[in-house]
């Protein structure tokens, strides 16, 4: 979408922002461990997943259902033995999980998969600037010992229930445009990769906020991911 077009739209726009962000409940993070071992045999791999409301799991109850537990499940299923770690928390855009990640360290991971980007579409951060900001958090995950960074795609943003007309379709263009950024980016990197993830979104497997993934999309981000996981493993 023209910038034009959203600088016309914009007092529609906002409006809109702030009605859809006053009626939506506010859902908690899902609970359970955020850290722990997978397999039966000693660990070959370790892995941090970290990322903003979505790795935290917001719209389901337990860790089990959300993408990391569904993740998990992926990568045992394969016979993978590895130590996990989730660092989330609802809110962050990419450049706030780098600041809190610098300044918390986590433990030292190999593979690292990152979940942000619907936070940076609603700060309007640019396509561009998030690519700059992802490379950043990614230059800063291998310089501290982790050996490739797997970026999530954003979600089809203009099939969200919550969000009316025309934000709905502002939103999901600007997703769309933080995706082909993002994927054009780690095509030129080795040490970098954006999971392939095909999204079909609707109110029957959405929250109940109308916002945040339903157990049905964790299942299918997280064994997608699993998947991209495992190929990438077997090149590591």
């Amino acid at each position: 979408m023209s910038l034009a077009l959203k600088l016309a739209l914009a007092p529609v726009l906002v409006a809109q922002a702030v009605a859809a962000r006053r009626r939506a409940p506010v859902l908690p993070e899902a609970g359970g461990p955020r850290e722990g071992l997978v397999g039966a045999r000693a660990p070959r791999w370790s892995l941090l997943i970290a990322g903003d409301s979505s790795a935290a799991g917001v719209g389901v109850a337990h860790q089990d259902q959300a993408f990391a537990g569904c993740l998990l499940r992926g990568l045992e299923r394969n016979g993978q033995a590895l130590r996990w770690q989730l660092r989330a928390r609802s809110g962050l855009t990419t450049r706030q999980l780098h600041d809190g990640l610098r300044a918390e360290p986590p433990g030292p991971a190999d593979l690292a998969v990152i979940v942000t980007g619907v936070n940076d579409v609603i700060d309007q951060v640019s396509a561009a600037r998030a690519v700059v900001q992802r490379a950043a958090l990614a230059d800063w995950l291998l310089a501290h010992g982790t050996r490739h960074v797997a970026f999530t795609p954003l979600p089809p943003m203009h099939h969200f229930p919550l969000l009316p007309q025309p934000l709905r379709r502002v939103m999901g263009a600007d997703a769309a445009a933080h995706n082909a950024a993002i994927a054009r980016w780690a095509a030129t990197r080795s040490d970098v990769s954006l999971v392939p993830i095909v999204m079909d979104l609707g109110p029957d497997v959405m929250a109940a906020d109308g916002f945040h993934p339903g157990e049905p999309v964790y299942r299918a981000c997280g064994e997608a991911t699993a998947e991209h996981l495992i190929q990438l493993m077997k090149e590591t």
